[in-house]
């Protein structure tokens, strides 16, 4: 008897129900374990403690883990062909039927439920065709709507499966998640992974990988993808230290920060290219010339010499005080300890200890002769107080900050730019005209041209000195005699307490430290400027600097990388021409370019067209085949400066028609968004979002930059000739706005258009 959608649908809704009942019965157990667990309260020894913790926090990652992956936990099914020699054995013929998912569950007794979709058993999921189907009969996708089974799409790979009397559903998964409205949020793309992109996820972990591909092939959900892969399957070694995702802003990091956790995976540390230095959020460079000189590679040179030339010499020798003796700082006692702390070959501010440290011993030899002198005191006198006096005297502690300043890598930054004579001594290769454009004042916010300049920086300078750490080492001294004493009179009460062992002092002291301890290696990555990560994720790379290259290299020594981009679509200052350009001075030829050739979101009309104007510019671009054809062109409307805002206005009115509630962009020149918020906002009030914040809302007035990797049912670009214009007369920007769209763009014009946008 053949099958009909409806048995389908009952027996498919009958499973999913059965991995739901399993997946609340686990976050059930997980709550109740953790609720166990903190109901122990501050009892046991210090050990018992810290290991409830530990509990805890396992128990909590599990719990988050489990709440995410909620939604369309499963996504579908693979009926595979008998294997050879099974002869109705049950169990194989239960294994034929694999239900794919967000994670791996088996039953109280270890039956497997559903497989993890990173696993190797669901790879034909993604990669069986007809051609080579891998075993698979019928790939079959399932469309859930809360728990419930709403749809059905069969691949049906094996020719004889329909003449055994199975039917066919559907017309294709992949067609159906393309026509769905976008939500201001990026969602994954587990249960439509096409074959090329799988191959992608599933490369090897060591390596740099490239991922070229133009705009709607899904490089950023491959990066992310191929994110939680490596981390499944290489968990022992990234376990400890971590993934890191790097995204060219704010607004894209919000795009995407939901994929992961539906992924099953939460200890990610991502961050935009302004956050990369740890405690600055910078702001973007709007200056290009700026952008250019800062990114250069010669800057990490530039920052060396003012390292370097902080480390000075008195112009002449000069007198101190130490307890009412006068004594003479020279300069060749200076220049020696100078050369004497440069040879430890230290940070800057580590080797400033050398360099105090022989000079206060100088100085002290030549106050116990002049004490010596004036006394007539044998030099078998105790003097070895003298070091100490002359650490602590005013004139000596300004002088040696006047030789070698203790420095933070923020204080050298700022201070370079903003003096126009230390910038000139470290960087004398520079015009006048270059130096000039670098001016800023001192308090002026650090950009994302900054970011690397500031961990260059702090390479060099190494760690700065707490000018607390002796009076927090004194207190904690303090803390431990208390303890001492408080403990000879309390071990009875604390045995009475339930306190098991013996307890130390040192452990009730630094008891406030054990939180340090018990963070993720995520949450200790992010606060550690020096951390070493296993895997780094870079998407929109074409746009990074030589010095951001540096930044990232340094964050991840052993070069694991995954790096994403479209070369078509480099904007900014110091973006890369080529891949070769932008990665050859750091990774040789050791990396590996791979290709998406698949346009999954511009329909074909509207990706021609950006690709007419890309290549009209000179670009020399990879031409994505579209997969869906769509039902408009471009749509160019052509206006007055006088009329362009009751334009705007009637084109946005028509557009959100068109959308239904789908989600709106006008993508405008960065010197009109000001404007052109007002505009909409006095017709469409609170339904406007603004820029990197308002992708919760379905009108997202945003520029050409903040758009990058981000999607839209429809999009209205605002004077495309302006956003050429803003970018020096390149068109990655208007390449990158033109192809933001998943069904309709229109274009609202007062001057001319760029050439290649009519067809």
């Amino acid at each position: 008897m053949s099958e009909t959608i409806e048995q389908d649908l009952s027996v498919e809704t009958e499973y999913v129900g059965k991995l739901y009942a399993r997946l609340d019965e686990l976050r059930a157990e997980k709550v109740e374990q953790l609720g166990r667990t903190r109901a122990q309260g501050a009892v046991g020894s210090f050990q018992n403690m810290s290991e409830r913790d530990s509990f805890a926090t396992l128990y909590e990652d599990r719990i988050a883990q489990l709440d995410a992956v909620q939604d369309r936990l499963v996504f579908g099914r693979l009926d595979m062909a008998a294997a050879n020699g099974s002869n109705g054995d049950p169990q194989a013929e239960e294994n034929r039927i694999r239900y794919i998912g967000r994670i791996g569950l088996s039953d109280e007794d270890l039956n497997r439920l559903m497989i993890d979709w990173r696993a190797a058993e669901a790879a034909p999921f993604y990669q069986a065709t007809a051609l080579n189907p891998r075993g698979v009969r019928r790939r079959r996708h399932l469309m859930l709507s809360g728990r419930t089974v709403a749809g059905i799409e069969d691949d049906v790979l094996d020719e004889t499966w329909l003449d055994e009397g199975h039917t066919h559903h559907g017309e294709g998964a992949l067609m159906a998640a393309l026509r769905e409205k976008r939500t201001g949020r990026m969602g994954d793309i587990v249960g439509t992974i096409q074959a090329e992109q799988d191959a992608i996820i599933r490369a090897p972990l060591p390596g740099a990988v490239v991922v070229q591909g133009g705009p709607g092939t899904g490089k950023t959900a491959v990066a992310l993808h191929r994110a939680a892969f490596l981390l499944y399957e290489y968990r022992e070694r990234l376990k400890n230290t971590g993934v890191l995702i790097v995204g060219p802003s704010n607004s894209f990091m919000r795009y995407i920060e939901r994929v992961l956790p539906s992924l099953g995976e939460t200890g990610v540390v991502m961050s935009s290219v302004g956050e990369l230095y740890h405690g600055v959020q910078a702001v973007p460079e709007t200056n290009r010339t700026v952008a250019r000189l800062k990114g250069r590679p010669s800057m990490a040179r530039v920052i060396s010499a003012a390292v370097r030339n902080r480390q000075r010499v008195l112009p002449e020798d000069r007198t101190v005080v130490v307890e009412g003796t006068r004594l003479t700082l020279t300069r060749k006692m200076v220049l020696n300890a100078r050369e004497r702390a440069r040879h430890t070959h230290k940070p800057y501010n580590q080797a400033r200890e050398t360099f105090v440290k022989v000079l206060v011993g100088d100085l002290a030899e030549q106050l116990r002769r002049k004490l010596e002198e004036s006394a007539g005191q044998s030099s078998t006198t105790d003097r070895s107080y003298l070091p100490q006096e002359v650490r602590e005297s005013w004139d000596v502690r300004v002088a040696l900050n006047l030789c070698w300043m203790p420095m933070t890598p923020q204080k050298l930054v700022r201070e370079l730019f903003a003096n126009p004579h230390l910038l000139a001594a470290a960087a004398p290769k520079l015009s006048e005209a270059d130096r000039d454009a670098l001016y800023r004042r001192v308090d002026a916010p650090f950009t994302e041209a900054d970011v690397p300049l500031l961990d260059e920086a702090a390479e060099l300078l190494g760690e700065f000195e707490d000018p607390h750490a002796a009076s927090n080492q004194a207190q904690y001294d303090r803390d431990v005699e208390n303890a001492q004493a408080a403990l000879v009179n309390m071990h009875t009460m604390l045995e009475n307490a339930g306190i098991d062992g013996v307890v130390t002092a040192e452990q009730v002291a630094g008891v406030n430290q054990e939180t340090a301890a018990r963070q993720t290696a995520a949450e200790r990555a992010v606060a550690d400027r020096t951390w070493a990560y296993g895997h780094i994720v870079v998407d929109e790379a074409q746009e990074l600097s030589p010095m951001q290259w540096r930044l990232l290299l340094r964050r991840c020594p052993i070069k694991s990388f995954t790096i994403v981009g479209d070369i078509a679509q480099t904007s900014a200052a110091s973006g890369a021409t080529s891949w070769a350009q932008a990665l050859s001075p750091f990774f040789g030829e050791r990396f590996t370019l791979e290709e998406l050739t698949v346009n999954y979101r511009t329909p074909a009309q509207i990706a021609d067209a950006a690709v007419r104007v890309a290549q009209a510019a000179g670009l020399n671009i990879t031409t994505p085949r579209a997969v869906r054809e769509g039902d408009w062109p471009p749509l160019l409307t052509k206006t007055t400066g006088a009329q362009l805002d009751d334009t705007l206005r009637a084109a946005l009115a028509e557009e959100l028609e068109y959308s239904a509630g789908g989600l709106q962009a006008v993508i405008v020149p960065q010197d009109q968004l000001a404007h052109t918020r007002d505009v909409i906002s006095a017709a469409y009030g609170d339904r406007v979002g603004e820029g990197s914040g308002g992708l919760s809302q379905d009108i997202v007035v945003i520029s050409a930059r903040e758009s990058k990797g981000l999607e839209f049912d429809s999009v209205i670009i605002l004077e495309p000739e302006q956003l050429v214009a803003e970018v020096d007369g390149g068109v990655g920007d208007l390449y990158v706005a033109m192809t933001r769209t998943t069904q309709r763009l229109r274009v609202v014009y007062t001057g001319e258009l760029p050439e290649g946008m009519e067809a």
